[in-house]
């Protein structure tokens, strides 16, 4: 076994020799599977590997996973079996409708001995009359797997190979997320209230034992762990008139996800479960509701924030999944000239910048990046938000509560008197807080916030319509920053295609955008998980608050007037600014011109 894998991997290896010898040898040492340990280390490139593999061991390859009657497959094959040992039924019926017509002695049918055992579910050369099932797995040599489904399967199995990928996501599509602890529940299991609140710390550790007993508590665990194994940022939880839909937010789109069957009868329980989580009350469901888990995974903090919303067809649950990421400036992408603005508006001691953008478009992570940027032993940095959505060392973190009346503008003054450095304020909500930020800031603090406006230049008349005088504007404001999020092309599978230029003139694209410009790979890739996307990154706009823009905010110039004057000194409007990361191959055309916005010309 160990020559096997050790030549198939040297034709599609990743390191050297050396590496996946030692892999190789420490995971057949450690008793772990040899495939899994290869992946894990990104030694070998997945579906070439195993695509290779196939071959050496004459299994048969799926290329797309397409299970047939997927009623009938799943009563055959358990969800738990499926689940657990990670393998995809594929079809059921009699040898013709499994397999090619080829030499019923064929090896490809076969799969690798179990030294000393013959392997009941290799039963390939039975007659083709005679029902079996084809499953797909993407490790043939685990044998405990193969074990356990000639034991549970009363039919010959047909084996085949595919990615690892596929077969996992294939496996969620069939069954639905969390089916094998649903299957459970619905057998008998008990059920009721007191069974949801268990111990608070144990209750939000998510890595716990596969074998533990089935309860409604794991089945909202492998909910909450799927959508972070899928980069989720956000989970819905939403009751229709007769199903319970469950919803990932992954790059920015929403995504159905498969559930088990008869979801529903659970779905007061999942609610419940998720409320006790978050510690709201159970008993109030005519109310919105707001509260914070704080979940563990593999030694790994994760805080969720959760809003409850009373809908017609019951209570609709959203979460928020906030990672305790490193923030660092270089991770924002930024281009040479933005990143240059940046640098200098961060090494100022006194002044407001502002982030503008609407939710959700990645002003907070922006925020808490300068503020690690600035965060030293010499600088005192005091925020207060709503709510405090990661926590930064060193940084002294306000949590807005207005049950007791601690409010922006009240938390901001006596941060003043906290002899700070530097502010943040979660949000400039009213005139009251704005009001204490100027004044902060030509007291010689800076001061960093956000306002919701969609571009940089309506921060400046969404300040003076909140009622802050022209003057205060232009004395404390030292930028406009404005930002948007944009899906990031996949770099395993993006592809470069030909635009004519009459396409790119048409959507005003720079007249140096041409040739060869990258686009997502119908289908994409496992890395990406077919989406031919991986990630986020943001496009930014800049406007710096010159002595020239400062008479223009003072005189009541316009915004249009504005943007002029800030256009010849150098601001590059964020659609521009999203055609450098298209020419850079980050990001593809379609997604700036959506999330950029360009004034309408009406015809005359």
């Amino acid at each position: 076994m160990n020559k096997i894998f050790l030549n198939t991997a040297k034709k599609f290896q990743s390191g050297n020799e050396d590496e996946l010898q030692l892999a190789i040898e420490e995971a057949l040492s450690g008793q772990r599977p040899v495939i899994e340990e290869l992946l894990n280390r990104e030694l070998v490139p997945e579906e070439d590997f195993l695509k290779g593999l196939a071959e050496e061991l004459h299994l048969g390859w799926e290329d797309s996973l397409d299970p047939i009657n997927k009623r009938k497959l799943k009563e055959v094959c358990s969800a738990k079996l499926a689940l657990k040992h990670r393998l995809l039924p594929l079809s059921f019926g009699d040898g013709s409708e499994l397999i090619e017509e080829d030499d019923p002695d064929d090896a490809s049918n076969a799969l690798p001995e179990q030294p000393g055992r013959e392997d009941p579910a290799d039963e390939s050369h039975q007659s083709k009359g005679q029902m079996r099932l084809r499953i797909a797995t993407y490790d043939p040599f685990n044998y405990l797997a193969r074990q356990a489904a000639s034991q549970a399967i009363d039919f010959p199995i047909e084996w085949s190979m595919s990615s690892r990928t596929k077969v996992l996501q294939g496996i969620q599509e069939l069954y639905g997320v969390g089916a094998d602890t649903f299957e459970q529940i619905l057998a008998g299991r008990e059920l009721d209230m007191d069974s949801l609140e268990v111990d608070t710390d144990e209750a939000n550790v998510l890595d716990e034992d596969e074998d533990e007993e089935a309860s409604v508590v794991k089945f909202v665990n492998q909910i909450i762990r799927e959508a972070l194994e899928q980069r989720a940022t956000d989970i819905h939880v939403e009751p229709l008139h007769s199903d319970l839909r469950i919803r990932y937010r992954i790059d920015g789109m929403l995504h159905d996800v498969a559930v088990p069957e008869n979801i529903n009868a659970l779905a007061s329980s999942v609610i419940a479960r998720l409320k006790i989580m978050s510690k709201l009350d159970i008993a109030e469901r005519r109310l919105p509701q707001d509260g914070r888990i704080n979940l563990s995974l593999e030694d790994q903090q994760i805080d969720v924030r959760v809003a409850t919303i009373p809908t017609v067809e019951g209570e609709s649950v959203s979460l928020r999944l906030l990672n305790q990421e490193k923030f660092n400036l270089n991770r924002l992408g930024l281009i040479a000239h933005t990143r240059s603005r940046i640098d200098q508006l961060l090494s100022m001691s006194n002044g407001i910048i502002l982030i503008t953008g609407p939710t959700g478009s990645g002003k907070s992570t922006t925020l808490y990046t300068f503020l690690s940027e600035l965060n030293k032993s010499e600088t005192r940095i005091v925020t207060i938000e709503d709510p405090v959505e990661n926590k930064l060392d060193g940084v002294m973190q306000i949590a807005v509560k207005p049950e007791i009346d601690l409010t922006f503008a009240r938390g901001l003054r006596s941060i003043l008197r906290g002899d700070p450095n530097i502010v943040m304020i979660g949000e400039m909500r009213d005139l009251e807080t704005a009001e204490i930020a100027v004044r902060a800031s030509l007291t010689g603090h800076l001061v960093f916030s956000t306002l919701h406006t969609n571009d940089a230049i309506g921060g400046i008349s969404r300040l003076t319509d909140m009622g802050v005088e022209p003057f205060l504007v232009s004395a404390s404001v030292r930028a406009f920053l404005a930002q948007r999020l944009v899906r990031r092309l996949c770099p395993s599978c993006k592809v470069p295609t030909e635009y004519s230029r009459e396409y790119l003139d048409s959507v005003g694209a720079p007249a140096d955008l041409t040739g060869e410009i990258c686009v997502a790979k119908e289908g994409g890739c496992d890395r990406c998980r077919n989406s031919g996307y991986l990630g986020r990154l943001a496009i930014y706009e800049v406007c710096l608050v010159t002595p020239a823009i400062e008479e223009l905010i003072v005189g009541g110039a316009s915004s249009a007037e504005i943007k002029v004057k800030a256009i010849e000194e150098g601001f590059i409007p964020m659609r521009d600014y999203g055609w450098h990361k298209v020419m850079s191959g980050d990001t593809t055309i379609e997604e700036v011109l959506a999330a950029t916005t360009v004034e309408l010309k009406a015809d005359i």
